[in-house]
């Protein structure tokens, strides 16, 4: 009996790799050699929206910088490889230039209200953080990349990370971690500004549990504008100007508001581009963007 199960383990550990790969839907826009950590439960928990996925550079001799990656959709949408096939070149150039890339899952508004979103992406940020010897990477080194709503919950953690807001950590979870970098896609600035903010059943209704202009407090409490300060990382923002879903009106509000308190940041407006799309994942935008990372996280 022991004897099979020696080897039923042993079949296991050699197979389950493999079994990872296969049933990750985006790991072939990644370089040939990457090497994939996937599904890792990060709140120890059996919640699928507690996993996150690793993807470390082949070859890799030293701790590696690492880029978080957070999913668009709404609050209520998508998973941990959405946004990455139209951003294909760009996420296949962050692994090929020697960054760590990690994409995490978090709870829809629809299971859980706010902050239970922010909540998670910590939780995930804490567990990569605590287990970084583990993965090869540098935890000194680490960088948010967010696409809408994911750019709206890269923000949140980039800038009130430095504020110590008790509500926004899981209890038990650590905050050691620090960011050196944001990387915000059309990411919504405040929540009042959106035409269906006096409607409860808007995205960013779900997101809060109200119309955000029946409750512009907790509006507040969830729009990452309210916590810029002279502490925040650098930011790198990019918005497409034809954007119907989320107006470049917010991200240029959040750069302004970067601006008057001294934090590095640049906004990219792309002319013409809609909400999301390969219009990003162009030459200009990457180039950008790894310039970026290059220069905060290298």
């Amino acid at each position: 009996m022991m004897k099979y199960l020696f080897l039923l383990v042993l079949t296991l550990l050699l197979f389950l790799p493999g079994i990872a790969q296969q049933s990750n839907k985006v790991m072939g826009l990644f370089p040939e050699g990457t090497i994939l950590h996937g599904d890792l439960p990060y709140q120890n928990d059996t919640l699928k929206k507690h996993l996150l996925d690793i993807y470390l550079p082949a070859g890799t001799q030293e701790k590696v910088p690492l880029v978080i990656f957070i999913h668009g959709g709404g609050w209520l949408s998508n998973d941990k490889y959405a946004d990455m096939g139209y951003m294909k070149n760009t996420v296949a150039e962050i692994v090929s230039s020697g960054y760590a890339l990690a994409s995490i899952d978090y709870r829809y508004s629809t299971q859980a209200v706010f902050p239970a979103q922010l909540q998670d992406c910590n939780a995930a940020i804490s567990f990569l953080y605590d287990h970084a010897a583990q993965y090869g990477f540098d935890r000194d080194r680490f960088a948010l990349m967010g696409f809408s709503a994911g750019g709206h919950l890269a923000a949140m953690v980039g800038l009130s990370k430095n504020n110590s807001v008790h509500n926004f950590s899981i209890p038990g979870s650590s905050r050691d971690f620090e960011l050196r970098a944001v990387i915000d896609f059309y990411g919504p600035s405040d929540l009042t500004l959106f035409p269906g903010a006096a409607d409860a059943r808007s995205p960013e209704g779900l997101l809060i549990g109200a119309a955000p202009l029946d409750r512009p407090d907790l509006a507040k409490i969830a729009s990452p504008v309210t916590y810029v300060d002279e502490g925040d990382p650098p930011f790198l923002i990019i918005h497409g100007e034809a954007d119907e879903l989320v107006s470049a009106a917010h991200s240029r509000l959040l750069h302004s508001w970067l601006k008057i308190k001294g934090v590095p940041t640049e906004l990219i407006i792309v002319e013409d581009a809609p909400h999301f799309g390969p219009m990003f994942d162009v030459d200009e935008i990457r180039t950008k963007v790894m310039e970026f990372l290059a220069r905060e996280l290298d």
